[in-house]
């Protein structure tokens, strides 16, 4: 079991490290749309579908990979009190109910 989980980790790993290069795309994409509506007047259509798409990608991979370095922002007032057990739960209930509707 802990193999695997060493796996997904890596896997994990190298699909952020890729996926963190899309930052400078997106940048681009909405460099070149800013200055094309404002200083051109000839807003493209495609421009806002793109942009969301790629953060969306973004923040789905970057997520998986925050995730994979324990490097997520909480709440920690109560969250430090509880056993490691019950923060387990409560860390897989809350990625279910939050991550998973943003996958699909």
């Amino acid at each position: 079991m802990q193999k695997f989980l060493l796996t997904v980790d890596r896997i994990s790993t190298f699909v952020g490290t890729a996926f963190s290069w899309l930052i400078i795309s997106l940048t681009f994409v909405i460099t070149y749309e800013v200055f094309s509506r404002y200083a051109l007047d000839a807003p493209h259509d495609w421009a806002f579908d793109i942009m969301l798409q790629m953060y969306g990608i973004l923040f789905m991979m970057a997520g998986a990979y925050t995730l994979s370095k324990n490097n997520m922002v909480r709440g920690d007032v109560l969250y430090g009190f509880f056993p490691q057990r019950v923060q387990a739960i409560l860390d897989l209930t809350l990625y279910i109910l939050f991550f998973l509707p943003g996958v699909t």
